[in-house]
Formats: C-alpha cells, sequence, structure tokens
C-alpha cells in the first residue's frame, strides 16, 4: 500500500518516537511503538501486496492474486529487487497455465533478480524446465533440471522432478 521509502520513514519516526515515550517514563507506549517500528520494518521486506497474492494463489484463486498483483503499478520503483523477483515468479505461475512463453520471460526475469527462498528458486527451474521440454529443447531442459533437484533441498519437488525426467526420455 505505502511506498517501500514511505515504511522506512514511518519506522524511524516510531522508533524515535518510542525512545521520546521511554524517557516519559511510559515503557508501555514505548514497547508498542518499537513493535509498530517492527512491523513497518518487516513490511519493507516483504510487500503486503505480493503477501496477499500468494495467499490468493494458495487457495488457487488465479483471477484474486491477479486482482492483488495489479494493484502495483509501479514495480520498479515501488518494490526492492527480491520483491520484484517474486512479482514476476507470481505472474509467471498465473501466467503459465495460458501462455507459456510469456511465462518463460516471467520466469526468466524472475530468476534473474533473485528470490529469496531456495525452494520458490527451484520451482521456478522446474517451470522453465518444463517449459523448455515443450519447445523441445532437450538439453536446456536437463540442465534446469539438474539445477532444480539441487536447489530442493527438502525434497519437495521429488515427485514433479521424476516425472519430467520420465517424459524427457520419451523426446
Amino acid at each position: 500500500m505505502f511506498n517501500k521509502n514511505i515504511k522506512l520513514v514511518l519506522a524511524v519516526l516510531s522508533v524515535a518516537y518510542a525512545v521520546y515515550q521511554f524517557t516519559e517514563n511510559n515503557i508501555g507506549n514505548g514497547i508498542l511503538l518499537i513493535l509498530l517500528a517492527g512491523i513497518f520494518v518487516f513490511l519493507y521486506f516483504k510487500n503486503e501486496i505480493i503477501l496477499l497474492a500468494f495467499l490468493r494463489l494458495r487457495k488457487q484463486d488465479f483471477p484474486g492474486a491477479k486482482r492483488w498483483l495489479d494493484k502495483i503499478k509501479n514495480p520498479e520503483a515501488a518494490l526492492t529487487t527480491k520483491q520484484q523477483g517474486y512479482y514476476n515468479y507470481l505472474h509467471g505461475l498465473m501466467v503459465s497455465q495460458t501462455n507459456i512463453s510469456q511465462a518463460e520471460k516471467y520466469f526468466k526475469k524472475a530468476i534473474k533478480l533473485g528470490l529469496s527462498m531456495s525452494q520458490d528458486l527451484a520451482m521456478a527451474k522446474l517451470n522453465l524446465a518444463g517449459i523448455a521440454m515443450t519447445k523441445r529443447r532437450k538439453r536446456e531442459a536437463q540442465m534446469l533440471l539438474k539445477e532444480a533437484q539441487k536447489l530442493d533441498k527438502h525434497n519437495m519437488l521429488n515427485d514433479q522432478i521424476r516425472m519430467m525426467k520420465q517424459q524427457m526420455k520419451k523426446i
């Protein structure tokens, strides 16, 4: 909702006012203001609109997630680089059902900007491998599958990787 710089200013102001409250012996108010500053700092690193779009995607509500992401007008100015990566990652997940060429662009941009969790990066590379496989680029798909398997530390994508490897043998 707020620009990333406004969030930092609000955090600094609330910490400054918390220090003032501590000097006035209003300890409870100071603690509450410190917690409020923590929320602003958290929302600086994790954009609230992207979090709400993730919740919509978890419920398989693609139009709802699209509506939330459309509220971000200028992602380059409003988001940090990791948040821009997740913005493109979410767009890639939503578009992958209909337009694989556009989804490929979104996933490549998300990987280039960076995703903070290795599981998300593995999922993006797995989707890119599937797109490369449908476009008959077997060597690229194999390379992306290996990278996805290395990034999947909790073996959550094991079944999908195994199925994709079996499909690649048929090509």
